[in-house]
């Protein structure tokens, strides 16, 4: 086979194999339907043209096939034919072979990957698979490790990315690049910025931009840049259904400015699939019926900025459209297991039982596939196949059940003696069930073998034996074996002898019959429809008699057709061809001569296969099963039936079912293991011993449904002098049917007379029976209905008497509301109270002692509780809340104490009591409000009259005193006290009316005699300022150290220049520490800051040089 070569001419021409500088690569295994196929593997050179042959051979198949060019998966390449890719197809009419040729003009980079040539023709299918590697013209081969991210399923996306148009043009002329040793392509990517990752894709020819981007991505870890040109950026991904639309949105700063979308690298152009949309500052871009192709990495570029995000195309689930059919075969026979799906070229994977089963590992199994249609087939079933296949796509699933029954063989029409007279033609013919059954036939224990006179045909289910010129020494016994069965077949041939015997001239008529053969008595004949019937009469006397055949009043005196007559001397020959049912009847034959006559009558018997059975129809149904009946055959066939067979299948299949293959005498026939829901058809064959009748018309189709199982825990809920209610829960087991409702009946105990309760079906679990005699005993039951029927119904054990139960009224007040109920100010308060009593009480609310307000506090009662309800608490709604149950003089009390609560109000006349030591006493009082809660506690805090910072001395301190410690001589405490209880401290605290002073008594203090040292100085900077350089627009600061008393005078300057009250300049001096602050400085702030401190003893100087530089963006390097 040629190899594909680049091209010599860069105009596109083709060269001969010898041109090329690769070696030929190993011939590739033929199989299938291809003579010729593709190399597994082609190296072609970067701008040459490469050419890839493909032959078929035809003489098998029954129509042209049809070719595809694949790349990668999907990418159907026939949609690509321009000036890049060129396909011809050829056929040669001697060798019926058709060759077919693609052709890449200028290969590139982007051409590689993988490809795939598929052929197709009816039912058969046959694909090659070969990689294509694509290498610079004139270049030393090395291993590439960016060819890992050559995209090989990048369809239509897929060529050389130009990425041109995103780096900024230079004038600048280019200095020779030295050759330098390979670089490692990931250090340079880990090492770069991210807006680098272009220039390097660019350079080093990588195509795979979101391949890259992804390993990347889990090398090192990219921190997001600040955008100037972008409001918002695209989301990191986004995710859509195939055949679906999907927007990207992102906003920019300028509302004027232009953007461009890319995809993959490459512009991408307004059409009917992308639209792009500008609207003040969002800029989208919307894929309309996203594909497979779609699957890409897109960008949006504003200038020299740009943000990225990639979108991931999902495919819908596959459904089955077309669901699995039962199989009922015998030993021997082939299954073909068919589905349809929703998508062409879907995942199936095929079960049986648990078991997934491979076309590898069970080499019994075979799976095909037409499109959308999936099959499995079994050539040969066994017993070991019965059980359920099961085939699954990711969003359906199927099931059919195989039933694999030993091979039997039924004998449908025996063979009959025969009695033929010499020259004459006989026949055996039998019929078995099935028509792919072979047989011999034998002679007295001896095979026949066919010649001249002897022949022996198979058509369908009969075996015929037919011997002509019959001789005498062909009677005998003829038995028909049929192969692999435990079965013979026998019938005698008789050969009829004709004597002559000497009679006087004038001998009256004689009719000589042979009551062997087909007589099943001495007048009566038995013929099967469609068989030939002859009948040889010997007749004698002299002279030659003359002989009328007659079928009871009318003559047949035809000599030609179907019914005739043959004459011969002294025979007489009555035939009938392919008998027919009304051949059936009285034959008379009468011979005459001037000596007398003489008479014989017969009875021709026509037998058949029976008339198909009527009114096939199903009379019950069950979860699994179904009752069908039908009528008998309106006509037998003339011979007693034997029985039925039946058949189902599923509506909408064409595949039927047998459920039977012993012969089935009854009538009425229960199917069994259906599936519930489902909608089948019946069909039944009558047999008697000439045959199977055809079948009959298919029943109305009718689904297996079950009624539910009967109601659960059915109880009485509530009984008055006329009503009961009843409750009950659903069925456990509901089935396909559904639920429809509910029947409630009810009778007086004793009676067997049920009275419906409900007119409609009741579709809650709840009925009120009404109408019902005071004091009577009713039993009670419910039956659930669906569209199968009732179920069982659900009774109770004992009957339930019609009296309405006096119950005194009573309050279930709940644990919590026993004691004092307490809430915060603002919370919501809402108190259910439950109670019992009949008949229905009266429930009235009381606070303290009066009718509850309706505009403060909101009530609501029902038959069985009482609910108060306070939107937002008030300290108002305190009190005593009482509920007052009553039934006519009868009546209960409940009491509710709720108390609303506020934080309460400082405590009153704090002050300082007594000092001693470094300790001091404070007592204060109560505070006049509580908050409606008793005090928890208070919080003691002080502060020196100093500093006036305040520091907790006690918190939660029960006792209206408590004593501060660890007080410190000399100096002035003034106190605070916070009141506490269950909603926190007070909002205000209370001060002490005095303060504390701790006194510095008690202590004698023995001075030195004192010099006072003189610590005047003159200023001295004890850490100088040091050189800057900072970036414009960034605040930045300079420090320096001085020491000096008096305290020196601190000036700033800027090249000798004193700065004055510029709000730019923050000036600061803490404890001698110098620092000035430069808020946002550009490039004019840049130069010699000084800082001089004078006092009156002198002064002392320090500079330094601050220089202020311009960012840089990466980018616009």
């Amino acid at each position: 086979m040629p190899e594909p070569v680049p091209a010599a001419k860069p105009e596109g021409e083709g060269t001969a194999p010898e041109e090329s500088t690769e070696e030929e690569p190993a011939s590739t295994e033929l199989t299938g339907l291809f003579v010729e196929k593709p190399p597994a593997s082609v190296v072609a050179v970067a701008g040459g043209d490469v050419t890839f042959v493909a032959r078929v051979d035809s003489t098998t198949l029954t129509r042209k096939p049809t070719m595809k060019w694949l790349k990668g998966k999907w990418l159907d390449l026939g949609s690509k034919a321009g000036k890049h890719m060129q396909f011809k197809e050829t056929y040669d009419r001697n060798t019926k072979i058709y060759t077919y040729e693609m052709k890449i003009i200028k290969v590139v980079a982007g051409d590689a990957g993988g490809y795939r040539c598929e052929v197709s023709a009816k039912d058969k299918c046959d694909s090659s698979t070969f990689e294509v590697s694509v290498e610079a013209a004139h270049q030393e081969e090395h291993t590439d490790i960016l060819s890992a991210f050559k995209r090989a399923d990048a369809g239509e996306d897929e060529g050389d990315l130009d990425f041109s148009a995103l780096l900024k043009a230079t004038k600048k002329k280019k200095k020779p690049v030295k050759e330098e040793p390979p670089i490692d392509v990931w250090e340079l990517l880990k090492s770069a910025h991210p807006s680098d990752y272009e220039k390097i894709a660019f350079e080093y020819g990588i195509t795979d931009l979101r391949g890259m981007l992804k390993r990347l991505k889990k090398m090192k870890t990219v921190e997001p840049k600040h955008s100037e040109a972008f409001l918002k950026r695209l989301d990191s991904c986004y995710s859509v259904e195939k055949g679906k639309k999907i927007v990207l949105r992102c906003e920019v700063v300028d509302p004027d400015v232009q953007v461009k979308w890319l995809k993959n690298g490459q512009e991408i152009k307004p059409s009917a699939k992308y639209v792009m949309e500008s609207a003040g500052n969002v800029r989208t871009l919307t894929i309309n019926k996203a594909s497979l192709a779609d699957d890409a990495a897109y960008e949006c570029v504003v200038g020299d900025d740009k943000c990225f995000t990639e979108v991931f195309v999902k495919e819908p689930p596959v459904t089955i459209t077309k669901l699995m059919d039962d199989y009922h075969v015998v030993v021997g026979e082939k299954v073909e297991f068919e589905i349809e799906v929703s998508e062409e070229g879907a995942h199936v994977m095929w079960f049986f039982e648990d078991v997934e089963l491979h076309k590898e590992k069970d080499s019994k199994f075979r799976f095909k596939k037409d499109g959308k249609k999936h099959t499995l087939i079994i050539h040969e079933a066994t017993l070991d196949d019965i059980g359920m296949y099961h085939a699954w796509t990711n969003g359906g699933h199927t099931k059919g059940e195989l039933e694999v029954e030993e091979k039997q063989l039924e004998v449908l029409q025996d063979i009959a003696d025969l009695t033929v007279r010499a020259t004459d033609q006989a026949m055996f013919k039998c019929e078995v069930s099935d028509d792919k059954v072979t047989g011999k036939w034998y002679k007295d224990g001896v095979e026949v073998l066919p010649s001249e006179r002897i022949k022996m045909t198979h058509i369908g289910r009969f075996h015929r034996l037919i011997i002509d010129n019959v001789k005498p020494e062909d009677a005998g016994d003829y038995t028909f074996v049929p192969d692999g069965y435990a079965l013979s077949l026998s019938a005698k041939l008789n050969f009829l002898e004709i004597k002559i015997d000497y009679v006087p001239r004038q001998d009256p008529p004689k009719i000589h019959l042979d009551t062997t053969g087909n007589m099943v008595s001495q007048n009566t004949i038995i013929v099967v429809a469609g068989n030939k019937l002859r009948l040889d009469v010997e007749i004698s006397g002299e002279p030659a008699p003359t002989c009328v055949w007659s079928k009871g009043d009318q003559a047949v005196e035809s000599t030609e057709g179907r019914v005739r007559v043959e004459s011969r001397k002294d025979l007489s020959c009555f035939v009938i061809e392919s008998a027919e049912r009304e051949d059936e009847g009285n034959y008379t034959i009468c011979v005459t001569n001037p000596a007398g006559e003489d008479k014989a009558m017969l009875f021709v018997k026509i037998v058949d296969v029976p008339d198909p059975p009527e009114n096939v129809k199903c009379t019950g149904v069950g979860e699994e099963t179904a009752t069908i009946v039908w009528d008998p055959p309106a006509f037998d066939g003339g011979a007693a039936l034997k029985g039925y067979l039946m058949e189902r299948k599923k509506k909408g299949s064409s595949r039927w079912t047998k459920l039977n293959f012993d012969v089935y005498e009854s009538t009425t026939y229960e199917a069994k293991r259906m599936i519930e829901g489902v909608l089948y058809e019946m069909r039944v064959f009558a047999i008697n011993s000439i045959g199977m009748s055809q079948p009959s018309i298919s029943s109305k189709p009718f689904m297996p449904i079950a009624p539910t199982s009967e109601p659960t825990r059915l109880s009485v809920h509530d009984v008055t002098d006329s009503t009961c209610t009843l409750k009950w829960l659903a069925p456990e087991r509901i089935g396909a049917g559904g639920l429809d409702g509910y029947v409630i009946e009810y009778c007086k105990e004793g009676d067997t007379e049920w009275v419906v309760a409900n007119q409609e079906l009741c579709e809650r679990q709840g009925f009120v029976v009404r109408g019902l005699p005071v004091g009577e005993k009713i039993n009670f039951r419910v039956v659930a209905v669906n569209i199968a029927g009732r179920s069982t119904p659900a009774t109770m054990a004992q009957p339930v008497t019609i009296r309405e139960i006096m119950e005194y009224p009573k309050i279930r007040l709940p644990r919590e509301l026993r004691t004092k109920y307490i809430r915060k100010v603002g919370e919501k308060i809402n108190l259910v109270v439950p109670f019992q009593g009949k008949p229905r009480p009266v429930a009235t609310w009381y606070k303290d002692g009066q009718p509850i307000d309706p505009k403060m506090v909101n009530v609501r009662s029902s038959n069985v509780d009482s609910i108060l309800f306070i939107r937002s608490a008030e300290r108002d709604h305190s009190g005593k809340y009482e509920l007052v149950l009553q039934i006519e003089n009868m009546e209960d009390r409940a009491t509710i104490d709720i108390r609303i609560i506020d934080k309460p109000g400082p405590p009153v006349n704090v002050r300082v009591t007594e000092l001693w030591g470094f300790n001091a006493a404070l007592e204060w009082e109560p505070p006049k409000d509580d908050g409606n809660c008793e005090i928890s506690g208070y919080t003691i805090q002080k502060a020196d009259m100093k500093t006036k910072e305040w520091f907790t001395v006690y918190e939660h301190n029960r006792r209206p005193n408590c004593t501060a410690s660890d007080l410190i001589m000399g100096n002035e405490y003034m106190f605070r006290v916070y009141s506490e209880n269950l909603c926190g401290l007070s909002e205000e605290p209370r001060f002490s009316k005095n303060t504390a002073v701790i006194a510095k008594t008690g202590l004698e203090l023995k001075r030195n005699p004192y010099k006072e040292k003189d610590v005047s100085c003159s200023p001295k900077f004890t850490q100088p300022l040091v050189d800057r350089s900072v970036v414009a627009g960034y605040s930045t600061a300079i420090s320096c150290a001085v020491r000096g008393f008096p305290r020196p005078k601190i000036v700033w300057m800027k090249n000798k220049m004193i700065i004055g009250e510029d709000p730019k300049y923050l000036m600061q001096n803490n404890q001698g520490v110098l620092t000035l602050n430069i808020r946002r400085p550009s490039t004019f702030d840049g130069g010699k800051y000084s800082c001089m401190a004078v006092n009156d003893l002198g002064k002392d100087e320090v500079e330094c040089q601050l220089s202020v530089r311009v960012a840089v963006d990466p980018e616009k390097k």
